[in-house]
């Protein structure tokens, strides 16, 4: 496991941070020897299962969970040929089983698309076979040239979340994207991690998609990360794999189609948006670890409180919280600095005079100190949590709003960009997004913004000076 020492590097300096914070708490190992994929740590892997089993339970309220195979045939990959042209840099190819080389090669999945919609042809007969809501959470494998980065930039995506629904018309569809864009608010909600919701434009949208949303999360550093998108596919992929159906009246139609996705970039969201100078800030939703009791040994009383610490880890346990002990042989300042670098949301400590006056003392991970009675300890404890993730949410919240600008001019966005993320006023002209993009070395994210930091107004194009709706520009991951 990855050595603990004193001192991670300032937040301030967000690059050294994350990796060495994704080190030293045990997320992953990055020294599998190939680039871009990496090892999942047990405390790590705790975290990821907690997060995709809070996912499941949001997704299996309107979906189904499904598993698809890995390799797909080239000759249904290269069906789409705008859907290829956005991935056929990033692809790994199989050409040999063993030592003998394929009749047809087979493509590892960058994105499930093309290994999916040859079944829901064959699945889908009949309007009462609608709407279909599948899901797969799995591994994708994109040949990424740019600079990696643990959970952020991968070659394999460990734990890709691809929803794929059918409906009977475009209108249904939609429907279906404003449903996940909702689930997706719901998802960040519980992870404390505060989102910007934008349409992509056109030249950025899902290749073969009608439209994408996305939603961003802001960094300590002002730069974006994509951490998930939602689809409208219309009928692209439908007249593609000839997924058709016979409505009410007997005739023929094409079907209308949905995607969405969330990986584990939503983990370093968490890890990222959340964390400080000691360590991982962890939301209790899905902390491996939720509470974690450190009983202070003094005198001859030790049995005696650690037998008090066993009976309140089995009281807590019983009401469904994830709890630890700590009676490692060591002093308790260490023991608090091991548990604030892995993030633990509560921590409680069990000494003599505690033991004396039946109570309890708890410090939440942001340094928030408060006494609780011993009587009804695991109603005070579940209050705290809740508390605790408030404030944590609370915390992001001012985060994103205070690297949330608004410029009116080039000039001013130059100004304020370096580290935030500004909303300005743009045409829809690609010519004119372009221009802004060049002038402030930047990218243009999205325009429909949902945030409650953004007035959707009108206004004049930062470039051109035409009536104008307000747009994103911001660097990104």
């Amino acid at each position: 496991m990855a050595e603990e020492t004193e001192g991670l590097p300032s937040r301030t300096d967000f690059s050294a941070w994350y990796n060495e914070v994704i080190r030293r708490a045990d997320i992953i190992d990055v020294r599998y020897p190939v680039k871009g994929l990496n090892v999942w740590y047990p405390f790590g892997f705790a975290l990821r299962q907690h997060t995709y089993n809070l996912l499941r339970s949001l997704l299996n309220r309107d979906h189904e969970e499904a598993l698809f195979p890995l390799l797909i045939p080239e000759n249904e990959f290269m069906k789409e040929a705008e859907h290829i042209k956005g991935f056929e840099d990033e692809v790994y190819w199989v050409t040999h089983g063993g030592l003998t080389p394929l009749d047809v090669k087979l493509a590892l999945r960058p994105t499930s698309e093309t290994a999916i919609y040859p079944m829901y042809s064959l699945w889908v007969r009949s309007h009462a076979d609608l709407p279909l809501k599948l899901y797969q959470i799995v591994n994708t494998f994109r040949y990424e040239t740019k600079h990696t980065r643990p959970l952020i930039r991968v070659r394999e995506i460990t734990s890709f979340m691809e929803s794929h629904t059918v409906h009977t018309d475009w209108e249904d569809a939609n429907n279906q994207v404003e449903y996940e864009i909702e689930l997706a608010k719901e998802f960040y909600r519980e992870l404390g991690v505060p989102i910007i919701i934008s349409k992509r434009p056109d030249w950025d949208k899902f290749p073969g998609a009608d439209f994408t949303i996305a939603v961003d999360a802001v960094f300590p550093d002002g730069r974006t990360l994509q951490i998930g998108t939602v689809h409208h596919l219309g009928d692209h992929f439908a007249k593609t794999f000839d997924i058709t159906y016979e409505d009410v009246n007997g005739e023929q139609k094409l079907a209308s189609q949905t995607c969405f996705g969330i990986s584990e970039r939503s983990l370093a969201a968490i890890i990222a948006v959340h964390g400080d100078d000691k360590g991982l800030v962890l939301p209790a939703t899905v902390a491996p670890t939720q509470v974690v009791i450190i009983p202070i040994i003094v005198g001859k009383r030790g049995d005696e409180i650690l037998a008090a610490a066993a009976e309140l880890e089995a009281e807590l346990k019983a009401a469904g919280l994830r709890v630890k002990t700590d009676k490692r042989d060591m002093r308790p300042g260490a023991k608090y600095y091991h548990w604030e670098l892995n993030g633990v949301p509560l921590r409680v400590e069990i000494g003599p005079r505690d033991l004396d006056n039946k109570q309890l003392v708890c410090v939440n991970r942001l340094g928030v100190k408060t006494q609780i009675p011993r009587e009804g300890a695991v109603e005070s404890v579940n209050r705290l949590l809740n508390e605790a993730h408030d404030q944590i949410l609370e915390k992001a919240e001012n985060h994103l709003e205070a690297h949330l600008k608004h410029a009116e001019t080039v000039e001013e966005a130059n100004e304020v960009l370096e580290g935030n993320v500004v909303a300005v006023h743009w045409c829809g002209d690609r010519e004119c997004a372009d221009k802004l993009e060049e002038l402030t070395n930047s990218a243009l994210l999205g325009t429909e913004i949902r945030s409650k930091y953004v007035a959707d107004d009108e206004g004049r194009c930062i470039i051109c000076g035409k009536p104008a709706k307000p747009a994103l520009i911001g660097r990104s991951y």
